[in-house]
């Protein structure tokens, strides 16, 4: 079989197993966070007991911030305690880190970035990895699928103050979606070779007559839910580009589904609770137009490589071939999970680019879990604002009014990443403390320090490999866009919930314009192309445009 014929059987592959899944894991999720009939389940109350929790009641936007932000910084402090004394708990197996390093990561997988400036088997422990990093790695996307229910609760309810109760939202999304497919997914790992052990290191003779030096570990267990919560933070240094977590073609299908299926199945969540499934499916219809254009790039520049019948195969695992790593780079910075299978410095500009570009959306092709959601609806309301300012109608989502809160709101939510990534890459092209980390010049250069901090505001993860980040001005200043790229947004987001739930839902009139239609989700993707491209060419024309015409 030819590579183009293997590469799409692989995409039709993915694209029927994420179809045939949407329908009831978003239904499912619908159920989740409405579920008030059969009560909570006993597991759940023994949380709420132990926390002093009362599940029945529900907070205002202003006090779910507040549990938001409080819940995360509790867990930035422990992670990076945690982190920085690992060196005298159990299993510390030498794994040591610098302060900043530790306070980078701790923040990184707090904010569901998984940012690594360390090797990931040298730099941490087996505790570390497992007590801390893997509990980040449930509970970090269970916050952004919290806020985007709370967002949607906004839209849906039409009368009251109160957006839902995070910490009941936190334990459900945890408990009832996230625990049970992880499971069954690290089983399904670890039958196709995902190793799981408490192995001491092994050394084993090379070829050349040297030794080298095998790592064991928890890693299908932990493989399973960084690309489910949209994470990304490998196991080992080669991210899963090592055999120990990707070891084959049918192992790296399964991760690109893993780390898509939750996003894209969360636009039928919305559509459920909304109680209009059409405008479930027009935000799947954005979201899957903006992957599909995006796989096709990418995919197109990296088979056009070099100009030869294998493309561009240099810094790809030979295990998997052009088509499903650039299927493979497509898909993880359109979510925000940041997992590799191959080395984005080595693609060629365009594919570069392409990859790039995909953060720079703001990740909502399909987005992070829950993140793409919220994010895809700060976008709709966007669309919703500059079309009723096209034809003169009063703007409305969902029988709610977009006003100047609203918008104001919407776009101060928007603004941050793109404030965030062109103020620090400007910073570190004239900075030597960033400048000399670059493994290149010119316009190459420039994409490497831009997809570092585009990777850290939009909490991806990913690193294009050439940038050597781990310095203490680095660490930090990478630290800090994690941290406002993600709870900035979040702050926003719930105050646009906390100003749509107190309006009363409007009745669909002849002036109201329809949101479910084929019409408007090609707006609605004309909109995000354009403000992206607005924002960011005149970036991406001195980086990677520029190297690809040079």
């Amino acid at each position: 079989m030819s590579d183009t014929a293997s590469g799409l059987l692989t995409i039709a592959v993915l694209v029927a197993a994420l179809a045939a899944v949407h329908v009831p894991l978003g239904t499912w999720m619908a159920r989740v966070f409405t579920d008030t009939d059969r009560g909570h389940w006993r597991v759940e109350r023994l949380v709420y007991r132990l926390c002093r929790v009362d599940p029945a009641s529900e907070q205002r936007w202003t006090t779910y911030a507040v549990a938001v932000l409080g819940f995360s910084v509790v867990g930035i402090v422990l992670l990076f305690a945690l982190i920085a004394l690992q060196g005298v708990l159990p299993l510390d197996r030498g794994a040591a880190m610098n302060l900043d390093t530790a306070l980078n990561t701790a923040v990184s997988f707090v904010t569901n970035t998984n940012w690594q400036s360390y090797a990931g088997e040298a730099g941490t422990s087996p505790l570390v990895q497992t007590l801390g990093l893997t509990v980040q790695n449930f509970v970090s996307p269970a916050v952004g699928l919290a806020v985007a229910v709370a967002l949607v609760r906004g839209l849906a309810r039409s009368s009251g103050s109160a957006v839902g109760n995070f910490w009941v939202d936190l334990v459900r999304g945890t408990v009832r979606v996230l625990l049970p497919l992880a499971a069954v997914a690290a089983v399904v790992l670890l039958l196709g070779g995902v190793i799981q052990n408490l192995s001491a290191p092994t050394t084993v003779p090379t070829v050349s007559g040297g030794s080298q030096v095998l790592q064991g570990g928890l890693v299908a267990s932990q493989e399973a839910i960084k690309e489910l919560g949209t994470n990304g933070g490998g196991y080992f240094n080669a991210n899963s580009a090592h055999p120990f977590e990707n070891p084959n073609a049918f192992t790296n299908l399964l991760e690109i589904f893993l780390l898509l299926v939750i996003p894209f199945s969360l636009p039928r969540t919305y559509g459920v609770l909304v109680g209009d499934r059409r405008q479930g499916w027009a935000v799947l219809g954005f979201m899957a137009t903006l992957w599909g254009l995006m796989v096709a790039a990418v995919t197109w520049a990296e088979v056009s490589a070099a100009g030869g019948r294998l493309g561009g195969l240099e810094g790809k695992e030979l295990r998997f071939g052009v088509w499903p790593s650039a299927l493979f780079a497509a898909s993880t910075t359109g979510t925000s999970t940041g997992a590799v299978n191959s080395m984005h410095e080595s693609f060629s500009p365009l594919g570069g680019g392409g990859v790039l570009f995909s953060m720079l959306l703001g990740e909502v092709s399909p987005g992070g879990v829950g993140s793409g959601l919220y994010g895809a609806l700060l976008l709709a309301v966007l669309t919703v604002f500059i079309s009723g300012l096209m034809v003169g109608r009063t703007p409305e989502l969902l029988g709610k009014q977009v006003g100047r809160r609203e918008i104001t709101l919407t776009a101060l939510a928007l603004l941050v990443m793109p404030a965030l990534v062109l103020v620090f890459t400007g910073i570190g092209m004239v900075a030597p403390l960033v400048s000399s980390q670059m493994l290149a010049t010119g316009p190459h250069g420039l994409t490497e320090v831009m997809y570092a901090y585009a990777s850290a505001a939009n909490n991806n993860g990913s690193a294009f490999a050439g940038f050597s980040a781990d310095t203490p001005y680095v660490n930090l200043t990478l630290a800090l866009c994690m941290f406002l790229g993600r709870f900035v947004p979040i702050v926003l987001v719930l105050a646009l919930a906390g100003s749509l739930v107190t309006q009363r839902r409007r009745p669909v009139n002849a002036g109201t314009l329809p949101t479910h239609t084929p019409t408007f989700a090609a707006l609605f993707v004309g909109v995000a192309v354009i403000v992206t491209g607005l924002t960011f060419f005149p970036a991406l024309a001195l980086g990677p445009l520029a190297e690809a015409l040079s």
